[in-house]
């Protein structure tokens, strides 16, 4: 009975929250409905990682090597050919998840922290080939000025784009976590060897896991191209790609919606603390440390522990009776 309340009660605040989102062009200024949109797609971006770092325990370091790979795809397609532009838009994530699957292949035969060093290795070879090669990619001047089609063109037509391919990836990652699959998965996390031993293959699972997670995060790097026009090198940075595992923290990397949170609350960090200093990536390290020491599971994960504490007490009081 607990557990149903909770469930009806998530379901009516996301409803409340999805419908204000709707309505947000009609009252907010310009400026806001363009941040919004940047916190939708690096929502997306920080769900894609979790789909392996907080239910697959992969620790994959440079996932956003493959945001860049989707965003410089759909961009220089758009930019530099004449193809349709929904063709340029599915190029783009399936261009990540093939590179996931490249990059995979070598490093899912490691564990744990040397994985997510191999892979920072190898995705560093992919910003090193964007950022020198002037001809094809613009180098370190990136490409600016890239044709969007009419409908999308305006901040309030991105802005729903991306809010409705949001929630079109989130309800798919919700099916994949909620399917067998996602729950072998979870099953892996919390016991490979175990999983190993009932004949269940791990490291196919995993490379599964791979392939999902940076197909979504080249569906984020199209929907930055849609919201910004431009594609630059520091889309395939490592200094992004720990911005985006330290949102996964910050919101709850155990949970479902807890990248979605830190990546609110990153993004909004970012862009006024910016206006003010030059050393955001100090203030970001203070956080990582404040969040080691303080709130390990996340802001959702302690908000759901204390859920459980609750049902646990409520169970338990129940049956005193």
């Amino acid at each position: 009975m607990f557990g149903e309340l909770i469930r009806q009660k998530s379901f009516g605040v996301s409803l409340a929250v999805f419908l204000v989102l709707l309505l947000a062009p009609s009252f907010l200024p310009r400026f806001y409905i363009y941040l919004l949109a940047v916190i939708f797609v690096t929502a997306l971006l920080a769900m894609s990682l979790n789909l392996c770092v907080g239910h697959g325990m992969l620790f994959q370091f440079h996932h956003g090597v493959f945001y860049g790979v989707g965003a410089y795809t759909a961009g220089l397609l758009l930019a530099k050919t004449s193809i349709p532009w929904w063709m340029a838009f599915v190029a783009g994530p399936l261009a990540a998840a093939f590179a996931g699957l490249l990059i995979g292949l070598f490093c899912i035969r490691l564990n744990k922290l040397y994985f997510g060093m191999l892979q920072i290795s190898l995705g560093s070879l992919i910003w090193a080939i964007a950022f020198r090669w002037y001809g094809l990619t613009g180098g370190d001047d990136g490409i600016h000025g890239i044709p969007i089609p009419d409908f999308i063109a305006s901040t309030t037509g991105s802005y729903y784009f991306v809010l409705i391919v949001l929630g079109i990836c989130l309800f798919l990652m919700y099916l994949i976590l909620k399917s067998p699959f996602g729950s072998t998965l979870q099953a892996i996390r919390d016991n490979p060897e175990r999983c190993a031993a009932v004949g269940i293959h791990v490291r196919h699972h995993q490379l599964k896991t791979i392939v999902i997670a940076t197909f979504f995060g080249g569906v984020a790097g199209v929907l930055f191209v849609v919201v910004e026009g431009s594609i630059f090198p520091d889309l395939l940075f490592w200094v992004l790609s720990l911005e985006i595992f330290i949102m996964c923290l910050l919101g709850g990397w155990f949970t479902f919606a807890g990248p979605i949170l830190g990546a609110a609350i990153i993004v909004s960090l970012r862009t006024f603390v910016g206006t003010y200093t030059e050393y955001w990536t100090l203030i970001l390290g203070v956080i990582l440390i404040l969040l080691i020491f303080f709130l390990p599971e996340g802001i959702m994960g302690y908000n759901y522990r204390q859920l459980f504490r609750s049902r646990t007490k409520y169970a338990h009081d129940s049956q005193m009776e």
